[in-house]
Order: structure tokens, then sequence, then C-alpha cells
């Protein structure tokens, strides 16, 4: 990946090679130094006090396998999964527990991860030692969402902080879960091109004749921040609209949706009855595993606007993406160029997404 050269400029700038799509060597880079390194998002897991579910972190990318623990005090840990003796799975199903025991030679760790007990080990030098623990993956909150990185490139807060100011006003307290309306869907297609589709509201007036009709098109734009973007959906006449704070960037504006990109893969979709999260999960150079979590503030609304009928709107992203993914093995394609004004937030993830592996891939 390190010859391919994207312009900073995105009036001249064209578009990553249909290669960066479909080549395995280019997935197998992206496993190996971008998603150890970024923030993740973890599926909705309710956990008892003196609790453990296991977790395999990225399934199909990374597959590596985690236990999300809550101690005695309600304090939660992402611990790793693997006896540090002889690699036994520790916690194979999610439940009540007030440690983790290896069901192989009896080795034992408290919820936190710190060896309480190793049988057979009396007299080894030098044991235990910080390497006997279970190693710890970081792990944070958001509201109710739960982030993780085995290795993180930056800090969960310096990753979240360009994005908080955009939901200055919001009544996130009272988001509740809306379990009816999570769902994954399987699109045959690169994790990127989902979100090159997603980055760029060019599509909407061909691709969602429901969604241009909520929005005013001619209005839309992208602002982007340093590891992300965010798209303003500006309301049509008549439709509904998101009340923000006195503090938010767009105060006074009359806003139907806020789309959120944080790097690499997670989405937060603001519309006038809540958030929409979207975990985007790689599984294969050509295959993307997007599951969408809905967290309402106004059950009056969710069938309103914008933010209506997300199911249509994401069956129509899919066939779109799923036909580039067909397009770009063509030997006759190799790149394209970037529509300036509508873009400029796919080229921003671009751009993100080449610094980190070409610099991670030189780096190793």
């Amino acid at each position: 990946m390190t010859d391919i050269v994207l312009n900073p400029d995105v009036s001249a700038a064209q578009t990553l090679p249909g290669a960066a799509y479909c080549s395995e060597d280019t997935f197998a880079t992206e496993q190996a130094v971008l998603f150890p390194r970024a923030w993740l998002g973890l599926p909705p897991q309710v956990i008892e006090q003196e609790g453990v579910a296991p977790i395999d972190l990225l399934p199909g990318v990374l597959d590596e396998p985690l236990c999300l623990t809550r101690d005695a005090d309600g304090r939660e840990h992402l611990v790793s999964n693997v006896c540090t003796h002889r690699g036994m799975l520790l916690a194979t199903q999610s439940g009540p527990a007030k440690r983790l025991r290896c069901t192989y030679h009896g080795r034992r760790f408290a919820l936190c991860g710190h060896l309480e007990a190793a049988p057979g080990f009396e007299g080894a030098q030098d044991f235990p030692s910080e390497r006997d623990h279970l190693p710890q993956a970081s792990l944070e909150h958001w509201g109710p969402l739960r982030f993780a990185a085995l290795d993180p490139r930056q800090a969960f807060d310096g990753w979240l902080a360009p994005f908080l100011p955009w939901f200055a006003g919001l009544p996130l307290a009272d988001l509740d879960e809306h379990p009816s309306h999570s769902k994954t869907y399987d699109v045959a297609a690169n994790w990127k091109l989902y979100l090159d589709n997603y980055l760029e509201g060019f599509h909407i007036p061909t691709v969602h004749k429901g969604l241009a009709a909520a929005l005013d098109v001619g209005a839309y734009e992208t602002h982007c921040v340093g590891h992300g973007s965010i798209q303003v959906g500006r309301v049509a006449p008549g439709e509904p609209t998101l009340s923000v704070g006195a503090d938010h960037p767009l105060s006074g504006q009359d806003i139907g949706a806020l789309y959120l990109h944080l790097f690499p893969t997670t989405l937060l979709n603001i519309y006038p009855w809540g958030i929409s999260v979207n975990h985007i999960r790689p599984v294969e150079v050509a295959r993307t595993l997007v599951t969408f979590e809905s967290y309402v503030w106004d059950h009056s609304r969710v069938e309103q606007g914008a933010g209506a009928d997300l199911d249509r709107v994401e069956q129509e992203d899919e066939a779109v993406v799923e036909g580039v993914q067909r397009g770009l093995r063509s030997r006759l394609y190799d790149r394209g160029r970037y529509a300036p004004r509508h873009e400029r937030g796919v080229h921003h993830f671009h751009r993100e997404w080449l610094d980190w592996v070409q610099n991670e891939e030189e780096a190793g």
C-alpha cells in the first residue's frame, strides 16, 4: 500500500484504486496495523455485578478472545480470555462469576485479571510475574456505548473530543435503548466502500427518494475534523427538526439529521427522535457486517423525517455498494475523481486510512 499517492487537494485528487477494496494483501495490512490500534465499538452487553461475558473482538478479522467482567464494586474490566499458562480459553459463556478459572490446570484469576492461584507452580523461579496476570485491553464508555482497543494509537478522550460539540444541548440522559430497531446487515462489499457511500450526500437524490424528500439536499454540507467528519442534513419545509443547544455549532438552524463518522468504523446518526449507532465490522475483503442500534429520546418521532424507515434506506445503500464492489473488479477501471463539493468527507477518510496503513506498515 505504500505506493498509493493521494493528493491533499480534493479538487485535484484521484480516488483510491480499485485494488484497495479487492486485494487480500491490503486487507491483511488492515488486519495487522489498523484494527488492532483503533477504537472499536462493542456489541450491547448487559452484565451483572460479579459477572462475566466472553467477547471475540472483531470476529473474522482480529478474532481476539476477550472477557468483559464486572467486579463486586461494579467496575468493568476487559481482560484477555486466555489463560497465561498454556493458552486455554477461560470463560465460555456469560453469567455470574466471582473469578475466572482455567478448566485445564486450575489457574484462577480475579475479575480484574490479577492472578490469584496457580496450582502446581510451587518452586517456580520469579513466579508470579506481571506476565502471569491476564493482559487488559483498553475499555472506555460513552453513554450506553462501550469501546475497546488492543493497542490504541490515540487516547479515547482525544478520539471523541472533536465530536462532543455536536451533541451540545441534546437530551442524551433521556436515551433509551430500542432493541426492536436493532438489526445486523450482511453486505457483500468491502468495509471502506460502505463508508465511502455513507460519507457523501451526493447519491441521496438518485438512490434515496424518500430521504431526499425529507432533506434539503441542496443545503447538505460536510465538516471534516482530525479523524472523522460530520455531515449536516438540513430539513425540507414541514419536516421534523433536531432541537440543539445554544452552544451547538448549528444553533438556530433547521437540522433534520447529523451523520458523524469516527474513524475507522463507528457511525453516529443523530435524528429528532434519538441516535442510531452503526458499527461497521469487516469480515472478509468483500464482506462487511453492519449492526444498527437505536437509542431513543422521543418515541413519537421514530418514524418521521430523515430518521424514518432506516431499513429501506439501508437496503438501497447495500444495492449500490455491492454493485460498486463488483464493478471494481474490472480490469478496465483503475481510479476515479472526487466531486469536490460533495465528496470531501470521502477524500478525508481516504487520507486518514492511508496515513494509518502506510505509517504503521512502515513502522512495523
